[in-house]
């Protein structure tokens, strides 16, 4: 199975710039699963809620999701893709998941970094896995990262794959993500975005460093700070074998009896 990322530097509010950019990379390479960043076609810094609704679409019918869900079809490719969504009153950091017969699923960011709790309603959805035939392929957003919750439930729900559209501002998350893939033997996409976005008086400058661990925790694929397309041939299969040794199975050795915590 052909995997990879797009990196890349986003034009914040300028989504026809965004979108044609993405799919001028996307007909470069032939690939099965591409991931792009988070919020790659609007931008991250928000200064209002006016801004954000200006921005925002719905799912699955709005503007983007449908372009990426007709470039899906016609490379025949499966796309996850980050960017903000309108329900009503409110808007969710989501990433969608589209392929060659159309939308797949939705997943609304549960974790809210920082400043995101200004403009985004946590989400309101169950982590789920989505069957595409031969690989199973779960979603998380960025600052989802950190909460090793998110990637355990994913597996243990039979991810293959988990794709992580972020916008990474932090130095720990690539390094984090190999111990996530190791904990849980599945491949992990992190797609990063580049650059600085300056904003009134706030900017923050994305870390690059996009990347594919795989299930025994090696990167086998990293991009550094530049604009980047980049596949590489994997085994999903692989993420099907949960032994760390022979006596060791890190699914079937848990005793999650003694794992209940409350925090009051």
């Amino acid at each position: 199975m052909k995997v990879g990322f797009i990196q890349l530097k986003v034009i914040f509010g300028n989504k026809k710039e965004n979108i044609e950019k993405v799919t001028e990379y996307i007909h470069q390479k032939e690939a099965d699963l591409i991931v792009l960043p988070e919020l790659f076609n609007s931008g991250y810094l928000f200064s209002s809620h006016s801004e954000l609704a200006a921005l925002a679409e719905s799912i699955p019918d709005g503007q983007t999701t449908k372009i990426l869900i007709q470039l899906a079809r016609d490379l025949k490719v499966y796309l996850v893709a980050g960017l903000p969504e309108r329900e009503r009153n409110h808007f969710y950091n989501s990433a969608i998941l589209v392929g060659p017969h159309g939308f797949i699923g939705c997943y609304r960011k549960l974790h809210l970094f920082n400043t995101e709790k200004k403009w985004f309603v946590p989400g309101n959805r169950p982590l789920e896995v989505y069957d595409i035939g031969s690989v199973k392929i779960g979603l998380m957003i960025c600052f989802d990262w950190i909460f090793p919750e998110v990637c355990r439930t994913l597996a243990l729900k039979g991810a293959h794959i988990i794709c992580h559209p972020s916008n990474l501002v932090l130095p720990y998350c690539q390094s984090a993500m190999i111990t996530r893939a190791l904990e849980n033997r599945v491949f992990i996409i992190t797609a990063n975005r580049i650059g600085t976005e300056r904003r009134k008086n706030d900017q923050l400058t994305f870390t690059g460093n996009s990347q594919v661990v795989d299930p025994g925790g090696e990167v086998v694929l990293y991009a550094t700070n530049n604009e980047k397309y980049e596949i590489i041939d994997i085994d999903p299969v692989a993420a099907e074998n949960k032994k760390m040794t022979e006596q060791n199975d890190l699914f079937l050795d848990r005793q999650p009896e003694f794992y209940e915590i409350s925090i009051k």
